[in-house]
């Protein structure tokens, strides 16, 4: 006869081995390179635009195969639609609270007051004129517009998110709707999905090297003496913003779905550091999508929430826009009322969407707003076109945070959440990385088992 022998689970790799920490090291010699020979860190700038552009060539393929692959393991279609609505409705909400708290925020500090800055003396130069001149001529219906591209590898080419949603929604419905004839395709698209996500891997062992290169050139270029001129307003957005990640995603996380959001913020600490490095979440989005799904959120409602989300649930964004709206308002004493400001609050709910991953797309959605509403002088971004740099960091890893909450979230209003397996994961993740609990997303389904013969 013969006896089955379980391998014994790998072991814990060693702390210095660990990819978080390796990002956070790389970090810190970045600001020391970046601070202490300002035009190396500007040398090093393709070091982390090259890492980034390789991150987003794998973005458009993981968005379209997992939604695919998602949609077609869904038994009943109409789930896709309700699920999405649902996502929109919540990405909807917490956008009105997250600007709510920009704009309580700014008017109960008011920063601006004293600056005085005349707008007739505000010249825009370089990068910031071309915002506003894209956000002056920019409508809100343009969103709906944009979504459809002008082919079907344009949206691959220029890494249009929402463009490669509504490609994968199309295509995942259309090849349930064949029935049979499509499960050939149905098993290429899981076979694709695994090799993309093991390219993935090979890639984000070069994350170390692209946060040194981001971090050397964003120190060296800016300097740290910017972060003295408007340290209070910078100060402000980032304890705003600490207090709606802590307070209002935490609280809903804890109240409706019984998780706790420090324990994910361990769990997601890689992701963390990567975003922190790079000034942006895009590089976190693949690590993100697969560390829900393994948590036990439904893969169909991760495929659909997660890069959803990174167009319209930027939380991040929002506190930005009405923080800084406010800010520009009152350093160039003009007054607005309570219901101006609401509308304020109304215009910015649509053109936050407007701008969703273009390049500046803060300062184009910032001007947008200012220019529908007539009242604040446009140029007046140049006040704070200084310290951008130094927000973009909190903007990312607040939308990031907001999107992991959102899934939670979705999941759970979904009845798609395996509660047991997600306490299981956020409470010690390094075991349950190492365990075989099943349903394990983009990973080996089954660890090689030892026979040994026994006679």
């Amino acid at each position: 006869m013969s006896q089955t022998v379980p391998t014994p689970a790998r072991a814990r790799k060693p702390w210095y081995r660990q990819l978080y920490v390796q990002v956070l090291v790389a970090i810190v010699v970045g600001v020391v390179v970046g601070w202490r020979w300002p035009d190396l860190g500007e040398a090093l700038q393709p070091v982390g635009t090259t890492f980034i552009a390789a991150m987003k060539l794998l973005i458009g393929p993981i968005v379209f195969l997992t939604i695919i692959g998602g949609i077609i393991s869904v038994a009943d279609i109409r789930r896709v639609g309700l699920t999405g609505l649902k996502a929109l409705t919540y990405f909807q909400v917490g956008a009105i609270v997250a600007l709510a708290t920009g704009l309580v925020a700014i008017n109960v500090f008011r920063l601006g007051d004293g600056v005085d800055a005349d707008p007739a003396k505000i010249h825009p130069t370089g990068n910031a004129e071309q915002y506003i001149k894209t956000g002056e001529t920019q409508h809100w219906w343009e969103f709906f517009t944009h979504l459809i591209p002008k082919s079907f590898f344009s949206a691959f080419v220029e890494g249009d998110i929402l463009q490669i949603i509504f490609l994968a929604v199309i295509f995942g419905i259309a090849i349930k709707a064949v029935g049979p004839i499509g499960d050939p395709i149905a098993t290429s698209v899981k076979r694709l999905t695994d090799v993309v996500f093991k390219v993935l891997s090979f890639v984000m062992k070069a994350a170390p090297l692209g946060a040194f290169g981001a971090m050397a050139y964003a120190v060296g270029a800016f300097g740290l003496s910017t972060l003295t001129s408007l340290g209070s307003l910078i100060a402000l957005f980032y304890a705003t913003s600490i207090l709606f990640v802590v307070v209002a995603l935490g609280g809903l996380l804890a109240l409706y779905v019984r998780l706790n959001i420090f324990q994910l913020f361990r769990y997601l600490k890689e992701e963390f550091f990567l975003v922190l490095g790079t000034s942006t979440a895009e590089p976190a989005l693949p690590g993100l999508m697969r560390k829900m799904t393994y948590m036990g959120a439904d893969r169909t409602t991760v495929g659909l929430v997660v890069p959803t989300g990174y167009s319209f649930n930027l939380d991040g964004a929002a506190i930005y826009l009405s923080l800084a709206a406010l800010y520009i308002a009152q350093a160039t004493n003009t007054e607005l009322t309570i219901p101006q400001q609401l509308g304020l609050l109304a215009v910015m709910l649509l053109t936050s969407k407007g701008a969703a991953g273009v390049a500046g797309g803060g300062f184009i959605a910032l001007t947008a707003t200012l220019s529908t509403i007539g009242t604040v002088p446009a140029a007046g971004i140049m006040l704070i076109f200084g310290i951008d740099k130094f927000m973009s960091e909190c903007r990312a890893l607040v939308n990031f945070y907001g999107n992991a909450v959102a899934t939670l979230v979705i999941a759970k209003w979904d009845h798609n959440l395996d509660l047991d397996r997600a306490r299981a994961v956020l409470a010690d993740p390094a075991s349950a990385e190492n365990s075989l609990l099943p349903g394990r997303a983009e990973e080996p389904v089954e660890e090689p088992k030892v026979v040994v013969a026994v006679k």
